[in-house]
């Protein structure tokens, strides 16, 4: 029998891993628009060393998720970093998404209800 209860605590703490890992991309980004090519450059930049601590964190709460569910129906949520990356991008960074770039995090987002109805019926 299929523990929903715990496969939905696995869910929420995946979405919650992806948050800080694109929070981490967009730190690293702003810390790689400000580095200055030299090793005391890279361990003085706020921003590269504040992505590297939400990388960790992120990978934590992909542990806690992990301990819920199996890997093949838990870690296909992750790809909601590819969702949360682009958002972000355009708000802190204003870079642009093109009409294709959209269609994808659709078909992305469709594709991940297919699962979780799977995972939950499963």
């Amino acid at each position: 029998m299929v523990d929903k209860k715990k496969i939905e605590s696995g869910v929420v703490l995946i979405l919650v891993s992806t948050i800080f890992t694109s929070l981490a991309q967009l730190f690293l980004k702003f810390g790689a628009n400000k580095f200055e090519s030299s090793l005391l450059g890279l361990v003085t930049n706020p921003f590269l060393i504040l992505g590297l601590l939400l990388y960790g964190v992120s990978g934590i709460f992909l542990i806690y998720a992990l301990k819920h569910g199996e890997l093949s129906a838990l870690y296909p949520f992750f790809s909601l970093s590819y969702v949360w990356v682009p958002i972000l991008a355009l708000i802190f960074l204003g870079e642009h998404m093109v009409f294709l770039q959209w269609s994808g995090i659709v078909i992305l987002i469709i594709g991940l209800s297919f699962i979780r109805r799977g995972v939950s019926s499963g």
